[in-house]
């Protein structure tokens, strides 16, 4: 499972500390599951903290606060959008795909929905009302349904070439795992990889590919991913900020 998480400073109130440059949403999240505290950066920049049945807001807090220094860090290497982005977007960029599509508003009376309308362009069809969660829901559906169809052919072509198999293989919009693999070789890769580098997401499917063979983080899993991918480390570091190639239209 390939999954990134960061912590986010608060102050012995339970609020953001004043120190912490960061101005995302953040919350609080009580899981009957989780075994430990956890503060996850969603790939839309909300920073969730994961605390445990039982644990006090004192304690919370002094975990965070133990984190300070790295999450400054963090930070200065995590740089918020600068640019507001149009919507509905201009274009669709699926940089590890190399395709590239140019949104074209065809306007219509029926329910909104996207197709395919010649080389490069989808158009946006249906009356959404001037209402833009109506039309994100459509470019939504699309999205999740094209990048499936292009990741299937690509993550079966990667498993003949290095002898690992799976069974089934999902596409998610998911905020906090780039992919993850279940013991009968459910393969679930994150939507969100299109648009990363082909480089990017070749590794994130070895990865995942590689867990078949080893459901851990093992010496031996690693030698197994490395073996197929040398650069897995620098490709590692660029999915952390991968959340940055991602249109703030994905997550709204």
């Amino acid at each position: 499972m390939l999954e990134h998480q960061a912590m986010l400073p608060l102050d012995s109130g339970g609020r953001r500390s004043d120190d912490a440059r960061d101005e995302t949403a953040w919350t609080i999240r009580a899981s009957a599951r989780a075994r430990r505290l956890a503060l996850r950066v969603h790939l839309d920049g909300r920073v969730e903290v994961v605390v445990p049945r039982g644990v006090s807001a004192s304690a919370v807090s002094s975990f965070v606060q133990r984190h300070r220094e790295w999450v400054r860090r963090k930070l200065d290497e995590r740089p918020l959008r600068a640019v507001v982005e149009p919507f509905p977007p201009e274009m669709i960029d699926f940089e590890a795909l190399g395709q590239r599509f140019r949104v074209h508003l065809a306007g219509g009376r029926a329910r909104p929905r996207v197709r395919l309308q010649g080389v490069g362009v989808i158009a946006l069809g249906g009356d959404w009302g001037g209402d833009p969660s109506v039309v994100r829901r459509a470019l939504l559906e699309w999205l999740v349904k094209h990048v499936h169809e292009e990741f299937e052919g690509r993550l079966r072509a990667l498993s003949a070439e290095l002898g690992l198999r799976y069974s089934t293989l999902k596409v998610r919009r998911q905020r906090t795992r780039w992919g993850s693999c279940s013991a009968r070789g459910v393969i679930s890769l994150n939507v969100c990889a299109a648009f990363q580098s082909p480089e990017a997401l070749r590794y994130l499917m070895i990865h995942e590919l590689a867990h078949t063979r080893h459901m851990n983080h093992s010496a031996a899993f690693w030698q197994t991913v490395s073996a197929c991918c040398p650069d897995y480390r620098r490709l590692d570091r660029q999915l952390l900020r991968g959340w940055q190639r991602v249109p703030a239209w994905v997550f709204g």
